[in-house]
């Protein structure tokens, strides 16, 4: 393996060899400093006998003259195998739970293959989170790519965690598992996630991924790569039905920033590069089912909008890739509603193919319907009682404004710990529509409300 003492330049995280032959993009490189010390990077650029490279740890301490750089002919790889369940890792997939690293069965570029289109099964089969406001009204299913809108604040990380602990496919000898990825995120954050999935046993189907805030930005673009290949492998190698989950996209998008100011491209929105788009899509595109094979992906990444904007790049590049987005409200947090989520703007593009009988029950796209309409009218009445006041609405009104009362009460708002089955949010619904009258329930069809509708409860 040929080394090269030619570095020429260390500007930040990036440093220039020349004189390289057969160097590729993305190549990982190890830098050897004089004292033996070994140090990582990877080929950003090449032209011609120049390799620019971006530096995995500081560049403090490299001397040009007497520091050697080698190649090692591969990007960037995960060692995989079923012994990753149960564990944490590193941004980098080494590992820090004071356990050995397992054995690999092979070894994995994290950036993957793109997957035929034309090999890509439609997403169709339901996801029980255990979450009322997101099994009955913005369903999950299997293979989809489904991201959650947060603000600074917002309980996203308790969100994150519950759907973790909770998530999973309805069926007797389905095999489950969830991947997480903390991206550039606190200790407090990192601590928080894996004392919770210990706590409630989650860490047995769990494999997880930490990088936190003060690690380099190279490995918080490698993270949440390194996520979707192990869901890659347990999915596509071990048939299972793979949940990952990635927070914080932000981060992750910042880190982009960050490097492609240090090789001084032209900036795009907000200074973010051009190419960001098509990062994020390489990322979100690997969830998915492919046909001829058991296993699937399933994506929930979560992002905090900078100034609670939708407008902003990182949101709205998400929302061209994915199909759908779940949004959490700062009002509603206010208002003690746990988790905060807003039901009218977030909306799941795949819900109708996910639910019904067989998958969640007949009754599911009426209710659905019903609810997201009677909580549109009550918040109507509410903003109309808020101006001219109570006098002014109609008693039909005063029944839509103390549904979305009760609605966000015991509907939205259950808690962190509590995991409902789609039974239980169904019937949860009844009961409130059960609250307005008969006549209203003009989105469900009359075998169901004779079914259900108890007007005695309203």
């Amino acid at each position: 393996m040929r080394e090269y003492r030619t570095i020429r330049e260390v500007a930040g995280p990036l440093m220039m060899v020349t004189g390289v032959t057969d160097v590729a993009y993305d190549e990982i490189g190890e830098i050897i400093l004089q004292n033996g010390e070994k140090r990582r990077c990877r080929v950003l650029e090449i032209d011609r006998d120049r390799a620019l490279v971006q530096l995995f740890e500081s560049g403090a301490g490299i001397n040009m003259e007497n520091s050697r750089v080698r190649f090692l002919g591969h990007g960037i790889q995960l060692g995989v195998s079923p012994d990753m369940l149960g564990r944490i890792f590193d941004g980098f997939g080494n590992p820090i739970d004071g356990g050995s690293e397992p054995i690999a069965e092979e070894y994995l570029d994290i950036n993957g293959t793109p997957m035929n289109p034309t090999a890509r099964m439609y997403p169709e089969e339901f996801i029980q989170t255990g979450i009322s406001a997101i099994d009955g009204l913005n369903t999950l299913v299997r293979g989809q790519k489904l991201p959650i809108f947060s603000g600074s604040g917002l309980p996203h990380a308790n969100l994150a965690a519950q759907i973790a602990r909770q998530a999973k496919v309805l069926g007797s000898n389905e095999k489950f598992a969830v991947v997480f990825a903390a991206v550039g995120i606190t200790y407090e954050e990192a601590d928080f996630f894996i004392q919770d999935f210990k706590r409630t046993g989650a860490m047995e189907r769990t494999v997880l991924f930490v990088n936190l805030a003060n690690d380099p930005a190279i490995e918080r673009i490698a993270t949440p790569r390194m996520a979707l290949t192990a869901a890659e492998y347990l999915a596509f190698h071990e048939d299972m039905h793979v949940l990952v989950i990635i927070t914080d996209i932000t981060n992750y998008a910042d880190a982009l920033r960050e490097v492609s100011a240090a090789r001084k491209e032209v900036p795009g929105r907000r200074g973010y590069p051009g190419y960001m788009y098509t990062d994020l899509a390489t990322l979100y595109e690997r969830a998915g089912r492919i046909r001829g094979k058991k296993g699937s992906i399933t994506l929930i990444p979560i992002l905090t909008m900078p100034e609670d904007d939708k407008t902003h790049p990182i949101p709205d590049l998400t929302g061209y890739i994915t199909e759908g987005q779940i949004i959490l409200s700062r009002d509603l947090y206010r208002k003690n509603v746990v988790p905060p989520i807003d039901v009218l703007p977030s909306l799941s593009r795949l819900k109708d193919k996910g639910i019904g009988e067989g998958k969640t029950r007949a009754d599911h796209a009426n209710t659905m319907n019903q609810l997201f309409a009677a909580y549109a009218s009550g918040k109507d009445a509410k903003e109309l009682m808020a101006i001219l006041g109570e006098g002014a609405l109609s008693d039909l009104d005063k029944k839509y404004a103390e549904f979305a009362e009760e609605f966000e009460k015991r509907y939205v708002s259950q808690g962190y710990d509590t995991d409902r089955s789609v039974s239980e949010t169904m019937d949860i619904g009844w009961e409130l529509l059960s609250m307005l009258p008969r006549e209203e329930l003009k989105r469900i069809d009359t075998k169901y409300i004779d079914m259900y509708y108890k007007p005695s409860e309203r």
